[in-house]
């Protein structure tokens, strides 16, 4: 497995390696992923931004709001959502990314597991790889990542396996995993983010157990990624439907911000500036 190079500390400052020369410093501040879903069927705002003038207005309004990465997804993750072809996925998602990075600064993600869209997305302009799938489902997507030399967001899902009985054992079978591809394909350590999968084949026990115990993943060594915004487990504890979630959302945003995460992808980016900015406030504070 790819040896850690800052397991000590989430809150010191860490250089995070990207596609087309960048990076981005993460730790000492929250930074917000906007989600722009150029779909029909995403769970929340399937079709909202669909088309690429709509999907750039949207993404547009989202750096206005304090974003700082904008991930670009052609494909609903949600449970029972319709396949999608590769070739549906990338004319969804490349003229976006190709306009985004003519008319923007912005770092730019793709969200594929597709080895296949992903270069196509990083040679667009994308920064960074999203894999839902944690390098696992096309592992030769981690292959694509080190030519590219981009950052890689590794996301952990239940689906598809026996999990393990409790949700932090699982977490470090699953990215042991996904770290040992990333290693053999030679993704250095200072690419890698990894997301601990809110509601990928998690029970709302296991969704609340994992924030709970969100501070035991820093020994993995990499910096963390949360994506909690709008999900079901939110909605069981508020009796919410999903786009009256934002809220709750901003509520695990700070908790998890105060536990250590580093970067958080949101739907709704104005709420959650404010509630990472009360976080680092209090985090600013603290001795």
């Amino acid at each position: 497995m790819v040896e850690p190079l800052h397991a000590a500390d989430p809150f010191s400052a860490f250089e995070w390696s990207l596609g087309h020369g960048r990076s981005l410093t993460l730790g000492p501040r929250g930074v917000l992923m906007a989600i722009v879903n150029v779909t029909p069927d995403s769970f929340s705002d399937g079709g909202a931004f669909l088309g690429v003038d709509k999907a750039v207005v949207h993404a547009l309004a989202c750096l206005e709001n304090g974003a700082v990465i904008l991930d670009i997804g052609g494909e609903s993750t949600r449970p029972g959502a319709d396949a999608v072809s590769a070739v549906q996925e990338q004319d969804r998602v490349l003229p976006v990314i190709e306009r985004l990075a003519r008319e923007t600064e912005a770092l730019i993600s793709i969200d594929t597991y597709r080895a296949e869209t992903a270069r196509l997305a990083l040679a667009a302009g994308a920064h960074i790889v999203n894999d839902v799938h944690g390098l696992q489902r096309e592992p030769e997507i981690a292959g694509v990542v080190a030519t590219a030399r981009a950052g890689v967001c590794i996301m952990h899902t239940g689906r598809g396996r026996e999990k393990a009985g409790d949700v932090i054992a699982d977490q470090k079978q699953f990215f042991g995993r996904s770290l040992e591809i990333a290693a053999d394909a030679g993704i250095g350590a200072d690419a890698i983010v990894l997301d601990p999968g809110f509601g990928f084949a998690k029970d709302a026990s296991e969704n609340w157990a994992l924030m709970a115990r969100l501070d035991a993943l820093h020994g993995l060594g990499h910096r963390l990624l949360i994506g909690t915004s709008r999900k079901r487990f939110l909605g069981a504890a508020t009796g919410r439907e999903a786009d009256a979630r934002d809220v709750a959302t901003a509520a695990t945003t700070t908790a998890a911000r105060l536990a250590g995460g580093a970067i958080f992808r949101v739907h709704d980016v104005a709420f959650n500036r404010d509630a990472l900015l009360v976080a680092d406030a209090i985090l600013a504070a603290r001795p």
